[in-house]
């Protein structure tokens, strides 16, 4: 059984790494079993949080204002994970966030992982939901939903349940698997966006929950193209 590792768990503004940003990173180093390691920090996503983001997860844009960027922290995370295995529930999604975030800064970032929710999936299947939340309940795993150390720490417990419950004869299925997302690099804004764009929101005096500064090449060109469909040039 793999019992060293790094839990990983973000939080983003959204679910799509193409379009949202991650705004809290919570990471728990194991070894032999043992939490023997931590890593947390907020992430300034350069934009407002949506009001369903808030909800969900308790944490507001005052939090993130003095928060560090992605690229100013991502060198100490990857540092932080080293060679090591990644745990998540549903961990795709957190490396492919993180991935996309290496290539934007040309940093390699290959890891192999094992997925809480694709065991609970395989081994689970006639429970409602394999949610982390739910699981959690059904297992009486203490959890505390939807802020990143909490649910690292959580996934943790349902790791070793899962392994308790399922591992023997089933030793395969736990065996870390190659983890595998495709990412392009993002170039930043150029200056003649920049220039449309503020043209844009100071003729139409629209109020803007996004630095322009920090937007990327294709971000730009969507939101531009979306200003001029509804107000014209």
């Amino acid at each position: 059984m793999t019992d060293s590792y790094v839990c990983l768990d973000l939080e983003t503004t959204g679910l799509e790494p193409k379009k949202d940003k991650i705004i809290e990173i919570g990471a728990l180093k194991v070894r032999d079993g043992k939490i023997v390691g931590r890593m947390e920090t907020f992430v300034n996503p350069g934009r407002q949080l949506e009001e369903r983001i808030i909800e969900l997860t308790g944490i507001r844009d005052g939090q993130l204002e003095t928060a560090p960027e992605i690229a100013e922290i991502l060198p100490a995370l990857l540092d932080f994970i080293g060679e090591d295995v990644l745990l998540g529930h549903s961990i795709l999604f957190d490396y492919s966030f993180l991935k996309r975030a290496a290539v934007n800064q040309k940093l390699s970032f290959e890891k192999k992982g094992i997925d809480t929710l694709k065991l609970a999936r395989k081994f689970l299947p006639d429970l409602e939901s394999r949610s982390l939340a739910f699981l959690c309940s059904h297992f009486g795993i203490e959890h505390s939903a939807h802020r990143a150390l909490a649910d690292a720490a959580a996934t943790i417990d349902l790791y070793r349940k899962l392994t308790e419950l399922f591992y023997e004869g089933h030793e395969e299925d736990f065996l870390p698997k190659q983890l595998l997302y495709r990412a392009k690099r993002e170039t930043p804004v150029t200056i003649p966006q920049k220039e449309q764009l503020y043209k844009l929101l100071d003729k139409h005096k629209i109020k803007i929950d996004y630095d322009v500064e920090k937007l990327t090449r294709s971000e730009a060109s969507r939101i531009i193209t979306r200003l001029l469909a509804e107000y014209g040039r």
